[in-house]
């Protein structure tokens, strides 16, 4: 009977003072994070530079420090603060962080398989999923991967579970680059493949002491020629690219090639790219 009592004591009684008390704290909340929230962007806006961002930062943090101080007002008015309802209520709270928090408790565990595994490290050029560039930095939870088109993108580690990772070069200074042209069939001649290996012999981002592989492989609509060649350096990767595929194209209309026009199905295989010379790093 004693322990009913007790866990029939877990709310207090709730009278209209109370109501009033929380239904005040309520709004002074929502007031004091409308106000700080216009007041730091109109402070962030007058300021330049680094400072700038970091005023932003403050944003979020000080709506979770006001969030936090008024569920520390509001509980002891509606929850007995006895020692066996703060058990209770801790133990509840926990339950609800830590089911909230698995994917992130998730990502720190495949971050300790990262750091032994190494399925990247910083200086590899890497894809997860859409997502391609220089990994940047290995934290515990996240990879930082900088694309060519300069964003950072943050990926969990989380992903080593069910999705593959494609690393470019592997920690080696090496990173393989793919120039592609679609010919026509009657326009793949025997010299095709000399020119375009000369091409690549004769860019200044080549490799030397690296292979040259062309390839050829045969398609209804014609002959997919392929460069495959490796620049000085990873990070030349796409002035490496844009250079095969300008100067073969060139070379290649020199010499009477014209290039095939692929039908809509086998452009969208293709990766979109309809005609001409396509290209891409390997990986």
């Amino acid at each position: 009977m004693d322990e009913r009592s007790d866990y029939a004591k877990l709310f207090n009684d709730i009278g209209t003072p109370e109501v009033i008390t929380v239904a005040a704290i309520v709004l002074a909340t929502l007031l004091l994070i409308v106000l700080s929230q216009r007041g730091l962007n109109w402070l962030a806006n007058r300021l330049h530079g680094q400072l700038r961002f970091r005023v932003f930062a403050l944003v979020p943090l000080t709506r979770l420090l006001i969030l936090i101080a008024a569920i520390v007002l509001i509980v002891p008015i509606i929850i007995e603060p006895s020692l066996r309802n703060m058990v209770t209520l801790f133990g509840a709270l926990g339950l609800a962080i830590g089911f909230a928090l698995k994917d992130y408790v998730s990502s720190l565990i495949a971050g300790v398989v990262s750091a032994v595994e190494l399925p990247y490290r910083p200086g590899d050029w890497v894809k997860i999923e859409d997502t391609y560039g220089e990994v940047k930095h290995v934290g515990m939870r996240t990879v930082h991967i900088q694309t060519p088109d300069d964003d950072l993108v943050a990926m969990p580690h989380l992903k080593l579970w069910d999705t593959p990772v494609y690393n470019a070069n592997n920690g080696g200074p090496t990173l393989q680059c793919v120039a592609s042209f679609y010919l026509y069939v009657e326009d793949a001649s025997g010299w095709v493949r000399e020119a375009l290996k000369d091409v690549a012999l004769t860019s200044a981002y080549l490799k030397f002491d690296a292979p040259i592989i062309i390839v050829a492989e045969e398609k209804p609509w014609g002959t997919h020629y392929r460069i495959r060649a490796y620049p000085v350096d990873p990070r030349q990767q796409f002035l490496f690219i844009t250079d095969l595929t300008v100067r073969g194209k060139k070379v290649l209309s020199e010499g009477g090639v014209t290039s095939a026009l692929l039908p809509p199905d086998t452009a969208l295989d293709a990766g979109g790219e309809v005609a001409g010379a396509s290209s891409s790093p390997r990986g």
